[in-house]
């Protein structure tokens, strides 16, 4: 899956949705940077950018473990959505 294409001005646009990283999350709740990117095919720096944006929208959250740094679907993006955890 590439992750980025030129636009017209020949800037870098994204051709993954914010769903589509959201539902990378939602694979492994609570996921890693490391998985997200693995589920879309993008390095893990590409995965952090995306996930922050993400979580400054409020849309994912994130919760520091030890040394590392893990993402999940906050709570009530669950239960607002009648969909819980497999």
């Amino acid at each position: 899956m590439g992750e980025t294409e030129r636009n017209e001005q020949g800037e870098f646009e994204s051709t993954m949705s914010d769903s589509d990283v959201i539902d990378a999350v939602r694979r492994h709740d609570p996921a890693s940077t490391a998985e997200v990117g693995d589920v879309l095919g993008i390095r893990r720096h590409s995965a952090d950018y995306r996930l922050r944006k993400l979580h400054d929208a409020g849309r994912v959250g994130k919760k520091k473990i030890a040394a590392s740094l893990v993402w999940f679907i906050p709570r009530e993006h669950i239960d607002g959505l009648g969909e819980g955890r497999e």
